[in-house]
């Protein structure tokens, strides 16, 4: 179970030397626009991954006038420390330093709910894969391996396309085929288990989201053509062979894992199809069947919600803070304060943000 127990946010946005011991269950950080809540999220976001959600330039959280950003904390019992320049990251725990982003990501789960990220419903390909893989890696550890075997492979393949000579191009594409069917088979299983949680009743306080959880479904894209079996090794090897020409005209490979995308339903309705509201409705339901699922697996991830109630009314706030509250899950939430929020005090610290600097009710 993942809980930050202490919190030093040394060098981050406009964020500098902010001391935080929060609360196991809930954490509601108060402050008008423009004051550093987004910042703050992005920070704890940072914290689990060593990237942000809003940028790929180091250069935009470094502060002004500073060399690197800093983050110290202690996550159930162990001290975690990250400094990131632009030129260098180290990520220590304890002492030890650990070169691999994903065993950063091992300690400190993180789920965030953001309309900067995007919704997932009617997002990009990108983005789609970036949610579900999530899930998978946490659902899968071992997965991560098969991950990177892939990228490696695909980055081969691509290369001898677009070169002169493709005598290993058979031998790449071979193994291309096996690492594509384990990826597929790894995110095909854990759609299924979102899948069956959807049949449970720990769901119904989602429903003022959507009449029946029942009436959502998605479809994971293989990322293949749809007369290939994405988990069928043979029918991937058979297209790959047979297509080589056109790949090598193209000079890359345009199909496969790395091309994958979920699809979503509503009364079968594809979300194409939807509004923007039910788009973000289901969105929210997915995040959350991703929760549950790490939950039920003794995995809790810490949760951040950043501006809540800029995208939500008050009915779907409170469904979303009863559902995540009996969990028994840390969470992180960031408001303009201009609603109530159902919170049990007893089990919630409330901060105030200005200007960077954060600060107990």
């Amino acid at each position: 179970m993942a809980i930050i127990e202490k919190l030093h946010v040394a060098r981050f946005r406009n964020l500098n030397d902010q001391y935080l011991e929060p609360n196991k269950n809930i954490n509601l950080v108060l402050g008008s626009n423009g004051q550093g809540k987004t910042n703050f999220i992005e920070s704890l976001y940072y914290l689990g991954h060593n990237r942000s959600f809003k940028t790929k330039n180091i250069k935009d959280v470094i502060p002004f006038d500073e060399e690197l950003v800093q983050i110290n904390a202690i996550i159930d019992g162990e001290k975690i420390t990250l400094n990131k320049s632009k030129h260098k990251s180290t990520i220590l725990v304890g002492d030890e330093k650990i070169s691999s982003n994903s065993l950063l990501s091992q300690r400190l789960p993180t789920q965030i709910i953001s309309p900067d990220r995007g919704f997932v419903v009617g997002g990009t390909p990108k983005l789609k894969r970036s949610y579900l893989d999530w899930g998978v890696f946490h659902d899968n550890k071992e997965i991560l391996k098969t991950y990177k075997s892939y990228n490696k492979t695909l980055k081969n393949i691509n290369a001898i396309l677009a070169g002169k000579n493709q005598n290993q191009l058979d031998e790449w594409l071979s193994q291309l085929s096996f690492l594509s069917v384990e990826i597929s088979q790894a995110r095909t299983n854990y759609i299924q288990k979102l899948v069956k949680i959807l049949e449970e009743s720990s769901l119904q306080k989602l429903e003022s989201f959507i009449e029946s959880t029942k009436n959502l479904a998605f479809k994971l894209q293989t990322g293949w053509i749809k007369d290939v079996d994405g988990l069928n090794q043979n029918e991937i090897i058979t297209y790959l062979q047979n297509n080589k020409d056109s790949f090598i005209r193209t000079k890359h490979l345009g199909y496969g894992p790395h091309r994958a995308t979920v699809d979503f339903y509503l009364n079968k309705k594809n979300e194409g199809f939807l509004s923007r509201g039910e788009q973000k409705k289901l969105s929210i339901v997915f995040w959350m069947l991703q929760v549950l699922v790490l939950a039920k697996e003794n995995s809790d991830p810490v949760v951040l919600i950043d501006d809540i109630s800029s995208e939500l009314d008050q009915k779907k706030i409170n469904s979303i803070l009863d559902f995540l509250t009996n969990l028994n899950i840390q969470i992180f939430i960031t408001d303009i304060g201009n609603k109530e929020l159902p919170l049990d005090p007893k089990k919630t610290n409330i901060y105030h943000i200005k200007n960077g600097i954060i600060v107990s009710a």
